[in-house]
């Protein structure tokens, strides 16, 4: 990479993990070399994960914006570059903020991080986005009523069409939808929304530098509706939109039962995985991304990562959420952070090769 992507990362709620993640993220000199990362966040908020939490070797850089971009970016291992978030002098006292708490003013800070960060690559200020985890109901209660992360970015970049892709290693999924009741996810599939998605998908990998992306459909019913035995949206709305996408010289196969798809995807038969509700692409990824252990009570792995596909911006994240529990003990692992950097500079530099 010539150039190096300026990303600008979200603090996530402060009294959750994400500072911390992002400290022992920027503590890897791997970062440096394939972008310049930007923190948006409260300083003080992130002297505290340096210095108390993580007690890690490493600067503040205060960064300011001028009619002319950024000024004061190093970029440079052992300096983390900050951009204050305006507007929240006083809101963010150190001593008055408990770690692993539900605070409205974390919740607010966690969202005036976003909005800058979408404001400024809106902009062209910055080339992509790395949010850290927010807490949706800590949001919700400072008054920002969102169901998280994407439909904050798709609400403030006015996308219409646009999905959620996880991805972990040799596995992604793309979500056809995904915050609604299951009783209402089988109206929600129509032929015009799964082509969609299958589009996206296939554009993503491609700027990720797989340039013939194979793409395995779920189909929505167990054993992918048994031939209408088991429910007939496989063939309604399902195959119609695959064959829809082949004929559009998209390489995609299915509708196929989805308790099978994504082991065959796991085996690489696949570069990409649709799936028809939230659960059912979720289940398989944190399966595989996160571990748990009951004799410690411990999680670890942690390495998927989410990526916001058809924005006008760039957008990766961590694919987990604030760990209140953990916050602040300097046990929590930075894989998903790290590996939501790389995605992200991946995608920027693919964006600007086109």
């Amino acid at each position: 990479m010539h150039t190096r992507p300026v990303l600008g990362i979200t603090m996530g709620d402060p009294a959750g993990i994400g500072p911390e993640i992002i400290v022992k993220a920027l503590s890897e000199p791997h970062i440096y070399e394939i972008c310049r990362p930007v923190v948006l966040a409260d300083v003080g908020v992130m002297r505290r994960a340096i210095n108390d939490i993580v007690k890690a070797d490493m600067d503040v850089q205060i960064v300011r914006k001028t009619t002319d971009g950024l000024l004061g970016v190093k970029g440079e291992l052992g300096t983390m570059d900050v951009l204050p978030l305006e507007g929240l002098e006083g809101d963010l006292a150190l001593d008055d903020i408990a770690l692993g708490k539900l605070d409205s003013r974390c919740g607010n800070a966690a969202f005036r991080s976003v909005e800058t960060a979408i404001k400024l690559a809106m902009d062209g200020v910055i080339d992509g986005t790395v949010t850290a985890p927010l807490n949706k109901e800590a949001m919700n209660m400072a008054g920002h009523h969102y169901d998280g992360h994407t439909e904050i970015y798709a609400t403030q970049t006015g996308s219409k069409r646009y999905c959620m892709m996880l991805a972990d290693g040799d596995l992604r999924v793309a979500h056809v939808t995904t915050h609604m009741p299951l009783a209402k996810v089988g109206p929600s599939l129509t032929v015009e929304r799964i082509l969609d998605v299958i589009r996206l998908g296939h554009e993503a990998l491609v700027s990720l530098g797989i340039k013939s992306p194979r793409i395995g459909v779920a189909g929505y019913n167990p054993h992918a509706g048994e031939n209408g035995l088991f429910g007939t949206e496989e063939q309604e709305v399902i195959a119609p939109a695959v064959e829809k996408a082949r004929s559009e010289g998209i390489d995609a196969s299915g509708p196929f039962p989805p308790d099978t798809i994504f082991c065959k995807a796991l085996g690489r038969g696949y570069d990409l995985v649709v799936a028809m509700y939230h659960d059912q692409g979720h289940i398989p990824m944190k399966l595989l991304s996160f571990k748990y252990d009951d004799a410690t009570g411990k999680w670890s792995g942690l390495t998927g990562v989410n990526v916001t596909l058809g924005l006008p911006i760039i957008r990766a994240s961590v694919d987990h959420g604030t760990a209140f529990e953990n916050a602040g003990k300097n046990v929590a692992g930075h894989t998903s952070m790290k590996n939501a950097i790389e995605y992200a500079a991946m995608l920027a530099s693919g964006r600007s090769a086109e």
